[in-house]
């Protein structure tokens, strides 16, 4: 049997989702009035086939060759990789929601995000360049010096560059506060970087000539801890007056990872001084202020990595309902005598089948909200709507990060399930999906790392006024309820709403931070579940009366009457304290 590697973009509902999340308001901004948002659906449908037909189909031969590196040091993609990423460059897909300033397309990050989902769904070893790439453009956008933007956004934004996030280190994963990398102030304003990055994703490749590695190092006089860290540009090869490339510099990648997944994606050790006096690097905004200049980029990161957990759900969905319309195997209640029939007609692959479709359909939901968020945050004209955008976008993204990744990865072992013993071996393409969605619940912080920013930071937003104008939002909506086969998906939602008033008001009351700590991670499954559950109210919603009404509130009901009950159950959990967690 061979891999599937066909993959159909999922614009109805891509579309839909825009329209639910205010794509025409945010349009309409100033920032934007340069978009035309009749082109969008155009533009989309254009990048879908380009995504499915030329990135999709390397998608296997990445996992079954993988990136190698070389005894010079150097990484070579995939067969298919260097050729396919000339034409995303060429086409200008990774420009689109770049700064108009720097020859972006200046799109909302909301379209940005789409065109994210498209290409990680494709083929995610290969979107993670780009991805990174578009995250440390950013970084500099918003902490850069005028001569660094000049220097390397332009050709960053259209791919022709690419970026990376150096922060982990061999004895500092999540913990950047014990960082050794060093930096050491020469006379000409530059830095000498020694020291070493781990888990550095594309630190090296052949897709294109320069690489600009974002890196966090100390000065030798910088205070302990965190407060200490600075951000600096160190390029593959420095960068001459006119632009040109120039001498190499002393940046080196000495090995790569063996991984489970991912493996089309070169993980990197970069050692920056391994052959003399360390790598030129330059400092990227306010010394020792280098660690809220990287939470730029690792807050793009973290909604890319939401993403990514999404993508390989659709992708394992796409596989699974079409292995489900062909397998044919036993007899449903109504098949003939002598007959067999597909699994789709079995109510269990159904229920497998749907609870794949409804969570896919709720961390889009999730997803794209937190981008429309985080576009009103920056760009409405009015103070009060950024202030309350700012929040929204706050508490989403650890939901949208930690979720989303969770539950791709939960949707992805339910693929292989679908395909019985087949999914098992690797000739049918479903391992690679598990094997894949594996690493994104670590990446950009660990999920219960987003549980405890959740609770440690996000619910005391406003004195935690902010997330209880959440829970009214919800409430509205339910009571505004009005179609009757939505009487028991309100009712889901009103009872998951109380759960997780309560839960709040115990970890907003804990006298013991352990205690709060130790529900922090169910809590996050909760409150994601009910706002991703209110987003699909919302869909159904939005959807009365036209002729996507019935598969809208068809998924939508199934989500909340099936599968929101399981959040609501872990208030004992949330609510047990450090106790419960103890070990002999």
């Amino acid at each position: 049997m061979h891999p599937v590697t066909d993959y159909t973009p999922p614009l109805t509902d891509i579309e839909f989702v825009l329209e639910q999340c205010g794509i025409a308001d945010i349009i309409s901004l100033p920032d934007f009035e340069h978009v035309d948002a009749d082109s969008i659906p155009d533009l989309l449908s254009e990048a879908g086939r380009f995504f499915a037909e030329t990135i999709a189909p390397l998608n296997v031969i990445g996992d079954q060759v993988g990136s190698v590196h070389n005894a010079d040091n150097t990484v070579t993609t995939p067969p298919g990789f260097v050729a396919a990423y000339q034409q995303y460059v060429d086409a200008g897909w990774g420009a689109v929601s770049g700064s108009p300033e720097y020859d972006g397309g200046g799109f909302p990050f909301l379209v940005g995000v789409v065109f994210e989902e498209l290409v990680s769904t494709a083929n995610l070893a290969f979107s993670m360049c780009p991805l990174l790439s578009q995250g440390a453009s950013r970084l500099l956008e918003a902490h850069g010096s005028d001569e660094l933007k000049a220097t390397y956004m332009p050709k960053m934004i259209t791919g022709e560059w690419t970026g990376t996030m150096c922060l982990t280190e061999p004895d500092a994963g999540s913990d950047l506060g014990v960082i050794r990398t060093k930096a050491l102030p020469q006379p000409d304003g530059t830095y000498r970087l020694t020291g070493t990055k781990i888990f550095i994703t594309y630190g090296e490749h052949d897709f294109s000539d320069q690489i600009v590695h974002l890196v966090l190092a100390r000065t030798p006089d910088a205070p302990a801890g965190t407060k200490g860290i600075s951000c600096f540009v160190v390029p593959k090869f420095l960068v001459n007056a006119d632009g040109s490339l120039g001498t190499r510099n002393d940046a080196v990648c000495v090995s790569i990872e063996h991984k489970m997944g991912i493996k089309a994606s070169p993980t990197c050790v970069m050692s920056f001084g391994e052959n003399g006096a360390g790598a030129v690097g330059e400092l990227v905004g306010e010394l020792n202020n280098g660690l809220i200049a990287m939470f730029t980029m690792m807050n793009h990161a973290r909604i890319g990595v939401a993403v990514e957990g999404l993508a390989l759900a659709e992708r394992a969905y796409q596989q699974a309902h079409e292995y489900a319309t062909v397998r044919q195997q036993g007899r449903a209640t109504d098949t003939p005598r002598g007959e067999r029939a597909t699994i789709i007609e079995h109510p269990d692959v159904r229920r497998m089948l749907l609870t794949m479709e409804s969570s896919i359909q709720a961390m889009r939901r999730l997803i794209y909200a937190t981008a429309a968020a985080l576009d009103l945050s920056e760009h409405h004209p009015d103070a009060d709507v950024r202030a309350r955008n700012e929040e929204i976008a706050a508490i989403f993204t650890p939901l949208a990060k930690a979720w989303s990744t969770d539950v791709g990865f939960e949707v992805t072992s339910i693929g292989v399930q679908i395909h019985g013993g087949m999914g098992f071996i690797e000739e049918t393409g479903a391992a690679q999906h598990l094997r894949d969605a594996r690493i994104a619940m670590i990446y950009e912080g660990t999920n219960g790392i987003q549980a405890m920013d959740l609770i440690g930071r996000k619910l005391g937003l406003r004195g935690g006024a902010a997330v209880m104008e959440h829970f009214t939002r919800i409430e509205a909506d339910v009571a505004a309820i009005t179609d009757p086969d939505l009487a028991a998906t309100g009712a889901a939602l009103s009872a998951a709403l109380a759960a997780t008033r309560e839960a709040t008001m115990y970890l907003a009351g804990a006298t013991d931070v352990n205690d709060a700590l130790a529900g922090a991670t169910p809590y996050l499954r909760l409150l994601s579940m009910l706002t991703a559950g209110h987003l699909m109210l919302r869909s159904a919603t939005l959807a009365s009366g036209t002729d996507r009404a019935a598969a809208q509130k068809r998924t939508t009901r199934f989500f909340c009457e099936q599968l929101l009950p399981t959040g609501t159950a872990l208030v004992p959990a949330i609510t047990a304290g450090s106790a419960a967690l103890a070990l002999e």
